[in-house]
């Protein structure tokens, strides 16, 4: 029980830490407000515009320049009473497009009338840069007002020459999409997993540097390590403090996401999101683990900086890290398999996306990713906990 007294070295260390870490206001709104709270919003409402973009350019009348209207005016015809506005034609096509000053441009050739007449298979050219993403849900509408003229007048030939519908449509290709509205939910936040360890990040980073470089800067650190005390108490003590706000700063983003999920117009999307209680506890405890290790690492090497600026360069590149699972999974999406679950990162990211999709997270699945990562995560700790033994640790700049 002596470990756990209030007058304990660990503790003492523990709580003064998290108040001049409360009293520096500029680490409080670095760890507790930008990072957890931020990015989060930023995420809503770049999907929430995204969304509201696509919906208005889906509903508002589409107006398509056409090149060679006279060759096909029944086509015309037809496609002004599905809600296309015809432009006039336009010169160099190419270019209008390339130019963005036209998204979609259809191009009718002058023996379309011709093969039309004859029964055979007529084309038309759809011009677009499928490189600027505005471009693709015009192209997709007017695609599917051709191709449901196309299909009409294909029924139409058939009956003119008495054949059955069966004939001209050999095969139906039916598909039946499985995906719920909650695993829909798990494409739009799929970059969730890379958030919130971000969030993990920042929120320790902070006091990580403070509490070695910065110290080792301020030649507080020295004092503090000569008084009579085992040095990994005073190591634990430090590392404590940054875990509890790495933890905070986690809390506090999980319950901004599940807030800010609200407002994203799921009904529009088709989409579910229930980000609730159980999502936010389980979450917790499987980045439990890797907040532990994130900070090990982070005091660690803060320890080798000689200063506060130079423990932020170091710890800017150990940011990189969590780039890796997130990049490796956008490129190659892969089954998750149990083994995974016991790579750091790896496994975090792999058990909150099923989370989200409102996938069943296994017994098994769970305990391989929060032993795994314990493990590791302890053995960061004991690297840091040698580092404060070197005398070179007290050593200022």
């Amino acid at each position: 029980m002596k470990f756990i007294h209030l007058k304990s070295p660990m503790l003492v260390v523990f709580f003064k830490e998290v108040l001049e870490n409360i009293r520096d206001r500029r680490t409080m709104i670095n760890a507790l407000l930008i990072g957890p709270l931020l990015g989060p919003l930023l995420f809503i409402v770049l999907i929430s515009a995204l969304t509201d973009r696509e919906v208005q350019k889906s509903e508002a009348p589409l107006e398509v320049s056409v090149i060679g209207a006279q060759y096909a005016p029944n086509l015309i015809e037809s496609l002004r009473q599905q809600g296309l506005k015809i432009k006039p034609a336009v010169d160099d096509p190419e270019k209008k497009i390339h130019d963005q000053d036209e998204e979609v441009i259809l191009r009718i050739p002058p023996d379309f009338a011709q093969s039309w007449n004859k029964g055979e298979t007529s084309q038309v050219e759809l011009l677009h840069d499928s490189s600027h993403r505005d471009s693709g849900t015009p192209v997709e509408r007017l695609r599917r007002m051709l191709e449901g003229y196309a299909q009409r007048n294909a029924t139409m030939r058939a009956l003119a020459r008495g054949l059955s519908l069966s004939v001209s449509t050999p095969l139906i290709v039916a598909s039946r999409d499985l995906s719920t509205p909650q695993s829909r939910g798990g494409v739009i936040f799929a970059m969730l997993p890379y958030f919130l360890i971000m969030t993990l990040f920042y929120g320790g980073m902070y006091l990580a540097i403070d509490t070695t470089a910065g110290e080792r800067e301020r030649q507080s650190l020295e004092p503090l390590l000569v008084n009579p005390v085992a040095r990994w108490k005073i190591m634990a003590g430090k590392l404590s403090a940054t875990f509890v706000f790495a933890m905070a700063a986690l809390c506090l983003s999980l319950l901004t996401f599940a807030f800010s999920g609200k407002l994203i117009p799921a009904d529009t999307l088709g989409i579910q999101l229930h980000l609730g209680t159980y999502f936010i506890v389980l979450t917790l405890l499987v980045m439990a683990p890797l907040a532990l290790l994130i900070t090990a690492l982070q005091t660690t090497i803060a320890a080798f900086a000689k200063s506060y600026r130079e423990a932020q360069t170091f710890l800017s590149l150990l940011m990189m890290i969590p780039l890796i699972p997130t990049m490796m999974l956008a490129v190659l999406p892969v089954k998750p398999q149990l083994w995974m679950m016991s790579v750091p990162l790896l496994g975090q990211h792999l058990l909150i996306m099923k989370l989200v999709r409102g996938d069943i997270v296994t017994s098994n699945e769970l305990g391989l990713c929060l032993g795994c990562g314990l493990i590791v995560a302890l053995l960061a700790c004991l690297v840091a906990a040698l580092v404060y033994r070197s005398e070179r640790l007290a050593i200022s700049a």
